[in-house]
């Protein structure tokens, strides 16, 4: 081991022995190195293998530092250390001491989806409704509970959360609880909250057991202290209070899991409950330049609640950050699209060392179109594609159906989804008989009285045709986003999605809503460039996406696209952060809570640290929401980077809101009670968007008001103008009079469009 490739403040955290240590580790700082180069130090000052307990967040930091060890040490002495998951550790005692507890040593562990399954008996069970109990949102409530070591009984007894049930509607989720814990130790079994909860029960419970193990672990260490949650850090406290050899390594800067149950005071007080603790700090980043480290400081510097820090970087000074406004999420994409061209092409970086990284889920819909559209490879990191994920899915299956009701497979898929009590067997009858008639599975269920199915189900049946058939008939009348809307509210979809309240019911139900609100740019679109834009056309286009999810999927080299609580741990040549936007990122929900704002800036230094060379910001002026466009505010984060860091482009600079109106929101208000539209400040030329196309030539002559020949204005090869969602653009040529005057126009992010002006939202600004 040769202490000289440690920087002087990495060596004192490694060598000091004789107190509780706080290791503060900037981004990039080398907090691994730190936590290898002290076991394999301990190991030299007499600490044998088996008494040094390491406990980590994943299996895989767990191999690095044990393969880092290795390398130390020895293969031998690495394989002895305990060193793995806190569930993985814990589990292992567990297994040793399980009649203690009133287990058996061989008990079974439940995954996410058995517990979700015994939560969903019981709700039966008790006669209560699942579409108000939803298991998910029961088994996250329950999951809160035991880590934050709340028993059946306490939480019985706890007048506060009894209140917050009664309030959700929700009276008996402490009754559910109770009966899941009964049953779970009736079949001998744990889920992984239990193993947190019941190592806690045993330490705190049994003073002989909890000193066994302390005098056994000499010495304790644990990596990103600030991710942990009650129960974690109550159990590090019982087996470490004792002997006071402990070590936690962490960074205050990044605790961004708080919805998970971490809890950022465990880092922030741990001097407080540890007397005489030693506190070291790793401030020299290695990861990136120079620029990067100091935009990412005058950031969190905003914070009140942290350890202070100066982190600092030698690498090279590097480029500014780049902060670009776009005219809307659309014009947002294709600049990104261009950066990464630029990137590859005149850095030499490979796509797989660039990110775009997003506040949600929801927003890789126009990033993944844009990507598609130019050949650019991507991956969604630790995701699906946003059209594979299940409820965009379930909701494309009811758009085929209504303009085609013989396809199989998206009438398997939803004919019970949301639940109408068309169950399998009825299902299965269905196919049977068709098949054995030559028949389509939908000329069956049309018909449902020769299946030899009770009334009840003939009722259901017939309920369900009437629906999609409903949809169909008015399939080339509406465009695509009237029925899309009508399609998601009738079919219960709206009700389904929108009934929890959990981060996965949220993440599912922006999804939903940017589903509606691509349709609804897509009828603009078409509506402007003189395209269809009935339902069928936007299928057309779907599918072709949809396709292309299953291309190049040996291709290593992609562009990675990834939410920033993804994106923790990871590190790229090239970063660009999308939707810089006020109740964007911040989140709206943050945005009157001091707490939850200081850890969405947490997650924005976050996402400025993945940068090793380049970091790119942008901001849009608008975007759809909720069907029509609304006005965005550029994210008071912004303004909070010093301002000698960076270089802004864009139509406005930062300091000015996109509008002097109310900004946009986003979050889990119901997507569904639309908002009023924010009138624009300067003048635009727009026609609001026809919604029923009948007949289509009418519909099209009786909205206008204006004079025909004022359309293409005083339009000519070479005006500038700034379309509403294209951005900036050069007109090559305008043809045409009155109702049918068309310009062609190259616009700078988006390529070459033809506007048919009496639809077109533009401005002229040269």
């Amino acid at each position: 081991m040769n202490l000289d490739e440690l920087n002087e403040s990495q060596r004192q955290a490694v060598l000091c022995t004789d107190a509780p240590m706080l290791v503060i580790a900037g981004a990039g700082s080398g907090k691994t190195r730190v936590l290898t180069f002290k076991i394999a130090y301990l190991l030299t000052q007499g600490y044998q293998p088996w008494q040094i307990l390491a406990l980590t967040f994943t299996n895989k930091a767990a191999r690095e530092m044990q393969t880092r060890i290795s390398t130390q040490v020895g293969q031998q002495s690495a394989s002895q250390l305990w060193m793995g998951t806190f569930h993985s550790i814990f589990c292992r005692i567990l297994r040793y001491e399980a009649d203690r507890i009133g287990f058996q040593s061989d008990f079974t562990i439940y995954d996410a989806a058995d517990s979700k399954t015994l939560i969903t008996a019981l709700i039966k069970e008790m006669g209560l409704d699942e579409k108000v109990y939803k298991p998910s949102h029961v088994c996250s409530q329950i999951s809160r509970a035991k880590n934050a070591l709340v028993l059946p009984s306490q939480y019985s007894a706890s007048a506060q959360l009894r209140q917050a049930d009664n309030a959700a509607r929700m009276p008996m989720i402490h009754e559910i609880y109770a009966r899941y814990y009964a049953r779970c130790r009736m079949a001998n079994a744990m889920d992984f909250d239990d193993i947190l909860l019941y190592t806690w029960q045993l330490l705190n419970e049994h003073p002989d057991v909890t000193e066994r193990y302390a005098s056994r672990f000499r010495y304790v260490l644990v990596d990103e202290y600030q991710d942990t949650n009650y129960a974690q850090h109550q159990i590090v406290w019982l087996l470490a209070r004792g002997h006071r050899q402990v070590c936690v390594v962490g960074d205050d800067a990044q605790s961004i899991y708080s919805f998970r149950g971490a809890n950022i005071d465990n880092i922030l007080h741990f001097q407080q409950q540890y007397e005489g603790s030693r506190l070291f700090k790793l401030e020299q980043n290695y990861r990136s330049t120079q620029t990067i480290v100091n935009a990412a400081n005058s950031l969190i510097h905003h914070n009140r609640n942290q350890i202070h820090k100066d982190v600092y970087s030698r690498n090279d000074v590097g480029s500014p950050i780049q902060i670009q406004q776009t005219y809307s999420e659309a014009d947002e994409a294709n600049l990104l699209t261009q950066r990464i061209r630029h990137f590859s092409r005149h850095e030499e970086i490979a796509y797989s060392h660039m990110a775009i990284l997003y506040r949600t889920n929801a927003q890789s819909r126009s990033l993944e179109e844009a990507l598609r559209r130019e050949g650019i490879p991507y991956r969604i990191y630790g995701g699906l594609s946003f059209y594979q994920r299940k409820e965009i899915k379930d909701i494309i299956a009811y758009f085929r159906l209504a303009v085609n009701p013989n396809d199989e497979v998206s009438l398997k898929r939803v004919i019970n989804y949301p639940a109408r009590g068309i169950g399998q067997t009825t299902l299965e009858k269905v196919f049977a008989y068709a098949q054995e008639r030559a028949l389509t599975p939908w000329q069956v269920i049309r018909h449902p009285e020769n299946l030899g199915v009770n009334r009840g189900t003939q009722a259901k049946l017939n309920a369900f045709a009437d629906m999609i058939e409903s949809f169909g008939a008015v399939a080339e009348e509406c465009d695509a986003y009237t029925l899309g809307m009508r399609i998601v509210n009738e079919s219960g979809i709206r009700r389904e999605v929108f009934a929890g309240q959990s981060p996965e019911d949220i993440t599912r139900q922006e999804n939903v809503q940017e589903l509606l609100d691509g349709i609804s740019a897509f009828v603009q679109d078409s509506q402007e460039q003189e395209q269809g834009m009935l339902l069928t056309h936007y299928l057309q286009k779907v599918s072709l996406l949809s396709d292309l999810d299953e291309d190049e999927k040996d291709n290593p080299d992609k562009v990675t696209l990834m939410t920033v609580h993804s994106a923790k741990g990871l590190e790229f040549d090239a970063v660009m952060v999308s939707g810089m936007e006020e109740n964007l990122f911040p989140s709206q929900l943050s945005v009157d809570n001091p707490r939850q704002m200081e850890e969405e800036r947490r997650l924005f230094y976050v996402a400025m640290t993945r940068a090793r060379r380049f970091l790119v910001l942008t901001h849009a002026r608008s975007r759809f929401r909720y069907g029509k466009t609304e006005f965005c505010a550029p994210s008071r984060f912004l303004r909070e980077i010093d301002a000698r860091f960076v270089q802004q482009s864009g139509a406005q600079g930062i300091g000015k809101p996109a509008t002097s109106t109310q900004t946009s929101s986003i979050g889990v208000r119901n997507p569904f009670t639309q908002p009023q539209r924010v009138e624009r400040p300067e003048q635009v030329r727009q026609q609001p968007q026809p919604r029923i196309l009948r007949p289509l030539r009418a519909a099209h002559t009786t909205r206008l008001q204006s004079p025909a020949s004022s359309f293409a204005g005083d339009l000519q090869p070479g005006t500038r103008i700034a379309h509403e969602r294209f951005g900036q653009g050069t007109v090559l040529q305008v043809e045409g009079s009155g109702l049918d005057a068309k310009a062609r126009v190259s616009f700078d992010n988006a390529g070459e469009k033809q506007l048919l002006l009496r639809f077109a939202k533009f401005t002229v600004i040269g």
